[in-house]
């Protein structure tokens, strides 16, 4: 018996994954979603994998990989005993992270510094978050 979802069209595979046609497409043509097999009318005609490999890269996605680290994560799927290949690459994505974080500390700490010595000034001429946004070539 063939199933319903073996033979789903652009459009369905998109809704059953949660993203868009257009979505299908770039992924087809950046190489991260195989290319499924076309129907006598040149319709491609996807699968439950595909919907499977859809939501793989949005969840990798969601976890901040890029495009290009997930294709390398798709590849490692399918590679035995790729486990410790696996966990570099999110042991790399942490310390990535964890250095965002540390930028982001750095940037709100400055702009709470920035926020306070403005706010016993009533004029925007006074206040330094302004004059730290100035280019230094105009002041």
């Amino acid at each position: 018996m063939h199933d319903a979802m073996d033979s789903l069209t652009t459009s369905q595979v998109a809704e059953h994954a949660d993203v868009n046609i257009h979505t299908v497409r770039y992924y087809e043509k950046r190489g991260l979603l195989p290319e499924p097999p076309r129907m006598s009318a040149r319709y491609r005609q996807y699968g439950t994998e595909h919907v499977s490999h859809l939501r793989f890269i949005k969840r990798a996605q969601a976890l901040g990989f890029t495009l290009e680290e997930i294709g390398e994560l798709l590849d490692l799927r399918v590679e035995p005993g790729a486990g410790s290949e696996v966990r570099h690459k999110t042991s790399e994505k942490i310390d990535e992270i964890e250095a965002k974080i540390r930028d982001l500390k750095r940037i709100q700490a400055k702009l709470m510094e920035l926020a306070d010595a403005c706010e016993h000034h009533g004029s925007s001429d006074s206040c330094r978050v302004l004059d730290a946004l100035e280019d230094p070539a105009k002041r």
